[in-house]
């Protein structure tokens, strides 16, 4: 497996859903399996995904604005499956939530960075400086886990890795004023901040890239963004047509057109 590219993992676990409004055959004869989907590339490979889904089936994009309106439809049954996240976040919705979605098949890892309008190294952080942070926990674990790597701070070395909280910080030696805001928020914060955690979709729209201008880099593995269903439908021929479409030729298509962006 190289970084970018489509993991050929076989699966995790789940399934989609055939209920009333959701999974419903088309004029075609063919069985509809609706897919939510947020920005690039996300949205080109549920495309490229439904040009490649087996015989019997459709794909019906669903585009959300938001990263947690997909789990709340699929939770609902409104939608068979969705295409906007990494385990760890969708993990988060259960528990907030007491959902059982699961996670069925990891399709590219995101290269994540904190960006700077002023500096070009994360040791330039100033004293007293102002770094943005994500809201939601399992990115915020991310992030405060590369500040920790980066020595910027410390975080309690109990704490399990990408698991730290904002209690979980021991030693800020530069004093840094840490806010927290909704990923939607990331790019206006770039503007203000002295540094912002940032995810490669969001940063593109702001020309930004994580490898020519992210001060601190990272793409683990535990957060490939992944395809999501429900767990009780786990066994489901639907959920099996799904995972083989998104692990197609046109999905990997697609994915080395992304590589060969800055921004991806």
């Amino acid at each position: 497996m190289t970084r970018r590219t489509a993991l050929p993992l076989a699966a995790l676990a789940a399934t989609t859903l055939v209920l009333t409004g959701c999974g419903g055959d088309a004029g075609s004869g063919d069985t509809t399996l609706q897919v939510a989907a947020a920005t690039p590339p996300m949205t080109d490979i549920v495309e490229a995904a439904s040009e490649a889904i087996g015989d019997g089936y459709e794909i019906e994009m669903v585009e959300v604005a938001d990263y947690v309106q997909p789990n709340t439809m699929l939770a609902a049954g409104e939608i068979d499956a969705n295409f906007v996240q990494h385990v760890p976040f969708m993990e988060q919705y259960n528990e907030a939530n007491d959902a059982s979605l699961v996670g069925v098949q990891p399709v590219y890892l995101t290269a994540v960075a904190f960006y700077s309008k002023t500096l070009d190294s994360i040791d330039e952080l100033p004293d007293g400086g102002h770094v943005t942070l994500p809201a939601d926990a399992a990115n915020l674990g991310r992030a405060l886990q590369m500040l920790a790597e980066a020595d910027i701070l410390t975080l309690d070395p109990d704490v399990e890795k990408f698991q730290a909280t904002m209690d979980d910080i021991e030693d800020n030696p530069r004093d840094l004023e840490f806010v927290q805001v909704e990923l939607l928020q990331a790019n206006a914060a770039y503007e203000e901040s002295d540094a912002v955690f940032n995810l490669p979709a969001f940063a593109k729209q702001i020309d930004l890239s994580p490898f020519d201008d992210g001060l601190t880099l990272e793409e683990d593995p535990e957060f490939a963004v992944t395809l999501v269903t429900r767990e009780e439908d786990q066994d489901s021929p639907e959920t099996q047509a799904l995972i083989e479409a998104f692990t197609s030729g046109q999905v990997q298509d697609v994915l080395k057109e992304f590589e060969s962006t800055p921004a991806f």
